[in-house]
């Protein structure tokens, strides 16, 4: 859900939470969902610790009005509480990591250059966990674009809960 309060995203996993934890501390874990469907994840490098930065590639293959393109992030860990919180400041980047305004892959509208969105991650009982992404500021994001970006970490998680069973 996507208002002034931000886009909130909160997901229940049939998985213990060091394991979804892990899903997003381990670059081998999180090749397997990072990414909408129909996207793969061909680079991802994570350095996990405060200060530490990520470089993440989404790759889209070609479908109805969609050219076969990447889509690159990167950012750095403000924040890692173990198996608790991770906060992290996001951009778009280019492949060598560079951060990039939205509009260098063509959206329109008015995304901020950078973002701080935290995950944070509960003991739900009987080996469930409640994960909570909070992107606080959608502040230019809007219409078309807020839905899709919504749809698109909602397709993502779909694919973590796939890549959690054991």
């Amino acid at each position: 859900m996507g208002n002034n309060q931000g886009l909130v995203i909160e997901r229940l996993f049939d998985a213990p939470r060091e394991l979804v934890w892990k899903a997003w501390s381990d670059p081998e874990m999180m090749m397997a969902w990072w990414g909408p469907k129909y996207f793969t994840s061909p680079t991802v490098k994570i350095d996990f610790k405060v200060g530490g930065k990520y470089l993440l590639c989404m790759h889209g293959a070609p479908g109805p009005g969609m050219p076969e393109q990447d889509f690159w992030s990167t950012g750095v860990y403000q924040e890692i509480v173990p198996l608790e919180k991770i906060v992290i400041k996001d951009s778009f980047a280019d492949a060598e990591g560079n951060v990039v305004p939205a509009s260098y892959y063509g959206m329109p509208g008015s995304f901020p250059l950078e973002a701080t969105i935290s995950i944070t991650f509960e003991d739900a009982g009987q080996g469930k966990t409640k994960m909570t992404l909070y992107y606080p500021s959608v502040a230019g994001i809007e219409g078309q674009m807020l839905d899709n970006m919504t749809q698109g970490w909602n397709q993502s998680f779909d694919k973590l809960v796939e890549n959690l069973k054991e």
